[in-house]
């Protein structure tokens, strides 16, 4: 067995946490932004989203790039095919996305003003939806 689909098997393994995480964090900022700072849902809703950060995100998003740009040194043509572009700007936004999800965290915890609710729940179908593009392109082929 090649060390490429050892490296693609553990890419998609952390691919899934991340995705995990990315559908979990802003759920956790919405139950935060239901209580007031200092309440004990609000101070609890903060400790948990700032492990799964820490411990989940970060992590997994570091990993999953690591792993994905491996592939791609190993598998250079790759880069040739158009589909992969469309994948690798997906796989950007979602990355943005990551980064946008922490700083409103970061607000939230802060008690600065946050999105609102119906804001945070449109928010969190968003990466669902980045990454069925990017399954299908992945899978599919398209172009």
């Amino acid at each position: 067995m090649s060390l490429y689909i050892w490296v693609k098997a553990f890419h998609i393994i952390f691919v899934v946490a991340l995705m995990a995480g990315l559908l979990i964090y802003p759920r956790y900022k919405l139950h935060q932004l239901s209580s007031k700072p200092g309440d004990e849902l609000f101070e609890t809703m903060k400790e948990a989203s700032n492990r799964l950060r820490k411990i989940i995100l970060n992590p997994a998003l570091i990993i999953v790039w690591v792993l994905g740009i491996t592939m791609l040194v190993m598998n250079q043509s790759l880069l040739s095919v158009g589909w992969m572009h469309v994948k690798l700007l997906l796989v950007l936004i979602l990355s943005g996305l990551h980064g946008y999800f922490i700083s409103i965290g970061k607000k939230i915890d802060r008690g600065d003003v946050a999105p609102t609710a119906k804001t945070m729940k449109m928010l969190n179908e968003v990466p669902f939806i980045i990454m069925i593009g990017v399954v299908i392109l992945a899978v599919v082929k398209p172009f």
